[in-house]
Parts: C-alpha cells; sequence; structure tokens
C-alpha cells in the first residue's frame, strides 16, 4: 500500500547529511561513564583475540594521557579507516559469536564521551598504520576528513605497539578533570580517583575472562595486573549452586543458573567486601546478565521481585549470546539492556523458587536463636499477625534470680525486664540491618557475668537430665555462648573440674 501510495507522489530528494561538528558533539554523551568507555575499549581488544591488555594513564602529566594497548591481530590502514568511521557496522548484521561489539560506535563513542583528540595506532605484518579524531579540528572545519599519521613515533604510547595488536591514545580529557584543568594536584587525585572506581567495574565486567590459573586475557593497570572479581563466589566452598536451566529460544539459547552465596560468617571480610562491592550485598543481589561471558547487567531484579535483607545472598547468572541483541535491548554502552517477555515469565518462576533459599539461610540462623531447647534469652512470639521479641523470663539465669526475691522486689525486677523487651530499637535495628547487617556486634560480656551465666545454665541441663560429658556440646550450640566460646569454654573446663 505505502509503495503504490509513493508511486502517485511527487518526490525529489535533498542532501540532508548531518553538520560534523554538531554531531560529533552529540556523539559525546551517550551516557559514557570513565568505567563503561573504557570497557568499551577492552570489548574491541577481546573481539580483535587479544590475550594481553595494558591499561596505561598518566594523570599528572601537563597534557593527561590514557592509552589502552593489545596484542590482538591489529589492522591494515583500510580496516582502520573502516573502524574509526562512526557507525562501522550495521547491528543488524550477523556477527561472530564471541564478538562483543553492537553498533559500530563504541571506539568513537565511548572515546569521545572522555577525550577531544583519539589517536588508534596498529600494526599488523609488520606495517604500522595510525589514525586521529581531533574534535577540534572537526569543530573548525566540519567535516568527516580523517587525519592518517606516517610518522607517529614521536606519539603518546608509541612504545606500547607490540610485533602486532593496536593502541588506543585518549588526549585532551576535557570530561575527567573534575573541574580542576588549572590545578595540576586536584586534577590528578580526581583522575586517579575515577581509575579506581574504573578498575573494580573492569574487575567485575570481564571477570569470566580473567579467572583461572591460565586466564583467557590478561588486563593490568600501569603494570599491576587486574584480578577478577566473581559476584556469584563460585569458586567458595559455601556458595551454594543449582543446576543449569536453559530457555530455547528463536535466536539463540539462554541459560539460567542461580548462586546463593554464603552467610557473612562463613566468609572473610575482604571477601564480602568485595563480593558487596561499595553498594553492599542489599543493592547488588539480583540478575547478573552476561553477553557472551561479558557482564551487562550486574545486580537488580529488574521489577521481578524486590529486594530484601532476606534475599540479598541471592545471584541469578543469565548468558545470552549476541544473535538476541534486538530483543534484549542492549544499547550502546552495553551497559542495560530490557527482559524479552518469554524470558521475563521464565524468570518469575526461576525466581520465586530460588529466593526462598536465601531466606532460608537468614531464618535457620534466626530460628537457631529462639530454639526453646536452647534456653534463649529472647523468646519470639506471634501475636495479632505481628513478630513480637520479648526477653525470656524463663531463662534459668533469670529464674535464679527471680527466685532470691521477695515478692514486692521479684515484681519490679520483672516490670523492668518487661519495659527492656517493650523497649527494643526495631526501626533502628531494621535500619543497621538494612544499610550493613554484617555490621552489627553483640556487646560485650565480663568475664564474671559470663561464669555466672555458665554455671546456672549448666546446672539447670544437669538437673533435666544431661550428663556433664555433652555439657560441652550443648553449651556450644547455644547461640550466646558460640559467640563468645573461646572465653567461655576454659570457664566450663573449671567448672567440671572442679565437680
Amino acid at each position: 500500500m505505502n509503495d503504490a501510495l509513493d508511486r502517485e507522489l511527487s518526490i525529489r530528494t535533498v542532501d540532508a547529511t548531518p553538520y560534523a561538528a554538531s554531531l560529533v558533539e552529540g556523539h559525546r554523551d551517550f551516557g559514557y561513564s570513565l568505567d563503561t568507555a573504557l570497557a568499551d575499549i577492552i570489548d574491541n581488544a577481546i573481539t580483535a583475540g587479544s590475550k594481553s591488555i595494558k591499561l596505561m594513564a598518566d594523570t599528572v602529566a601537563e597534557e593527561p594521557w590514557i592509552a589502552l594497548a593489545d596484542d590482538g591481530c591489529g589492522m591494515e590502514e583500510s580496516e582502520l579507516v573502516e573502524a574509526m568511521r562512526l557507525g562501522s557496522k550495521n547491528p543488524l548484521d550477523k556477527r561472530n559469536r564471541h564478538d562483543l561489539g553492537r553498533f559500530g560506535l563504541g571506539l568513537k563513542s565511548a572515546s569521545f564521551s572522555q577525550c577531544r583528540k583519539l589517536t588508534v595506532l596498529t600494526k599488523r605484518n609488520e606495517k604500522i598504520s595510525c589514525a586521529r579524531w581531533d574534535l577540534d579540528r572537526i569543530a573548525h572545519c566540519n567535516d568527516w576528513s580523517l587525519e592518517l599519521i606516517d610518522n607517529p613515533q614521536t606519539l603518546p604510547s608509541y612504545d606500547l605497539l607490540g610485533s602486532q595488536g593496536t593502541v588506543v591514545v585518549w588526549e585532551v580529557l576535557d570530561r575527567m578533570n573534575g573541574g580542576y584543568a588549572n590545578d595540576r594536584v586536584k586534577r590528578a587525585e580526581y583522575m586517579n580517583g575515577e581509575l579506581t572506581r574504573a578498575e573494580r567495574h573492569l574487575r567485575l565486567v570481564f571477570h569470566r575472562f580473567l579467572e583461572g590459573t591460565k586466564p583467557r586475557v590478561r588486563l593490568s593497570l600501569n603494570g599491576r595486573e587486574l584480578k577478577p572479581i566473581d559476584p556469584m563466589a563460585s569458586t567458595h566452598p559455601a556458595t551454594q549452586k543449582d543446576p543449569d536451566d536453559f530457555l530455547k529460544l528463536k535466536h539463540g539459547d539462554v541459560r539460567v543458573r542461580c548462586y546463593t552465596l554464603p552467610h557473612h560468617n562463613r566468609m572473610t571480610s575482604d571477601q564480602w567486601d568485595e563480593v558487596g562491592g561499595p553498594e553492599g550485598h542489599l543493592k547488588t543481589q539480583g540478575l547478573y546478565v552476561y553477553r557472551e561471558d561479558r557482564l551487562i547487567i550486574a545486580g537488580g531484579w529488574l521489577g521481578l521481585t524486590r529486594q530484601t535483607e532476606l534475599t540479598k545472598l541471592c545471584r541469578i547468572a543469565v548468558d545470552i549470546p549476541n544473535t538476541m541483541d534486538s530483543e534484549w535491548k542492549i544499547d550502546v554502552k552495553k551497559a542495560s539492556a530490557q527482559l524479552p517477555p518469554l524470558v521475563r515469565e521464565r524468570l518469575k518462576t526461576v525466581i520465586e523458587r530460588f529466593v526462598g533459599t536465601s531466606k532460608r539461610t537468614y531464618r535457620a540462623k534466626g530460628q537457631r536463636l529462639v530454639d526453646e531447647t536452647r534456653f534463649p534469652l529472647w523468646s519470639r512470639l506471634q501475636i495479632d499477625g505481628k513478630i513480637v521479641f520479648r526477653p525470656n523470663m524463663e531463662h534459668p539465669l533469670l529464674t535464679a534470680y527471680t527466685e532470691q526475691l521477695s515478692d514486692a522486689l521479684r515484681e519490679g525486677f520483672e516490670r523492668c525486664i518487661r519495659l527492656v523487651g517493650a523497649g527494643l530499637p526495631i526501626e533502628a535495628l531494621h535500619a543497621e540491618i538494612a544499610g550493613n547487617a554484617e555490621e552489627i556486634a553483640a556487646d560485650k560480656v565480663n568475664e564474671r557475668d559470663l561464669r555466672e551465666f555458665i554455671h546456672t545454665l549448666a546446672l539447670t541441663l544437669t538437673d533435666n537430665g544431661v550428663p556433664k560429658s555433652e555439657l560441652p556440646d550443648v553449651l556450644k550450640s547455644n547461640p550466646f555462648l558460640k559467640a563468645r566460646w573461646e572465653s567461655a569454654e576454659p570457664i566450663l573446663n573449671d567448672l567440671l573440674k572442679a565437680d
């Protein structure tokens, strides 16, 4: 119908080529940050078959620069010119299986987001080619003529070029000075801080490439090799892993695998902090979407469920091929995506089943705190649909003390204990737990109080038929004593020897 209509119209064409100066400035604002920009350049290096990628940065120079050098296949001059062209690849074209590219914009848009001068040196078959986009020159000339440099030996990072490979150089870093263009010290501090944040991002996004004793890729920053950050803690012995689940679709298979992280008591502080990152585990729970092993989405449930303290151990790895980019709406930065309807429905089912594992990990520990067979200091009650915690007035330590009081004093003592229970700071506890649960700790107990606690509890247990030989095992299972067992064990041993 549209073709027939067109035949009836009188149509003329005019040249509406975009103004170079205007369009190229627009390409600076696709939403890249330093970390996503660097990741995009590294995508190209990995696609080119690189085994070693070196990120170098001189932040203290009069004119700071950043360079990223790889040992990939390199390019002929004609290939370099094509790579420097904006929109050099059609996103609808079929790609090689391990191609991490998308629109053919990444090299240019990622670089322009941080600098005004992009230079690429490349070497293949002993021949060096060099090309440069200078945004100030484009602004002046308003054309798309690319500069080809025949004598690049004096350029920054020329010496990073090996027997083959490519070096991407960023100069005139106007987006990276933090507003301190005329203060070299503060500018360097700001740039170093940005590079530190970018380092963590790269260790996370490319962790699958960096893992193992013989990694597929070695990535370094100013000569220091970067180690991977595995958000699944998949090599930790206490991590729970579900079998793979596959969803077969028209343009490829989606693989889903669920992980439950260990409770923080099972990990070192460094391990826990590294996996949780600066935002903490509450914010980093959820879906981790990988495109050809490259991390696209790092955490969050994409509207499928709520982030809660009880599900903060949940991680779900979702692997997709690059043949599904249009369905997932992968953006230019390769930093966001949208779930296709079929995948969304399957993940709903997976998440509903899976989050129970993480909740049980926490609830099991919580239930043990109020197990009646272990003489808890606090009782957990359900009253009118609400969960209430009260001091356990039947605890042996409290009953032993109240029995020594007169009726008047006993009534006053029990009133004080009830008020302590009613004054439990629920809102403050909830805020602390939601923010950083692993930083909450119980108050210290002096040795005299601990000794009285052990003596009273041991006497009650033996009076109820527990053999003295079993007291160490029984008392160690008490949460209060388990957390202080290093101090409690000698006291118990002295008690048993005295008897």
